[in-house]
């Protein structure tokens, strides 16, 4: 079995939110749960990993 980590972090790139989700789960899933209560961002930056 694997995990995922997934982060968000702050302007000083600290993290403020950490959901781990299974392996196999998507990216878009995973980080569902840790935008949903963000206020509106102007930029967005990711990964391809």
């Amino acid at each position: 079995m694997t995990s995922k980590l997934h982060v968000v972090c702050n302007t000083q790139g600290r993290p403020v939110r950490l959901h781990l989700s299974q392996g196999q789960c998507s990216d878009f899933t995973g980080a569902d749960p840790l935008l949903r209560d963000l206020p509106d961002a102007t930029t967005l930056m990711g990964d391809k990993g």
